[in-house]
């Protein structure tokens, strides 16, 4: 896979590797793993569930949103579809926006030092 740029940025990302991270963007600190009503569509066919089943064990609502939940684990957070033994996303082709466009993030903009001490395949520019 090449190298991954994003205008703006001045970092660059090596998404190789993901392969020896074993997950340190999916785990940490609690948040927001934001998911728009396609995703969820396409998580509750692939997971084939009902809506109502899905909503009540995978997502919680925030607002007018909607965010993935977390389980905790020892020292931290972890997305509840984060297998934490294979240490790898259980629906990595079906994974929300938001993670598909980590770590170009507008946060990261100005907390690059973040992104930095998170993500092993960052490049610098």
């Amino acid at each position: 896979m090449p190298i991954m740029k994003s205008s703006g940025y001045n970092f660059a990302f090596n998404p190789e590797a993901c392969k020896s991270c074993r997950g340190k963007c999916c785990i940490g600190d609690s948040g927001y793993i934001w998911v728009n009503s396609d995703e969820i569509v396409a998580l509750i066919e692939y997971l084939k569930i009902d809506e109502e089943g899905f909503k009540e064990k995978y997502i919680r609502k925030i607002g007018f949103r909607y965010s993935l939940k977390e389980v905790e684990y020892e020292g931290g957070f972890a997305c509840i579809f984060f297998d934490m033994e294979k240490r790898c996303c259980k629906v990595y082709h079906l994974r929300p926006n938001q993670c598909k466009s980590y770590p170009f993030w507008e946060h990261f903009k100005k907390n690059q030092q973040e992104v930095e001490d998170e993500c092993i395949g960052i490049v610098l520019l």
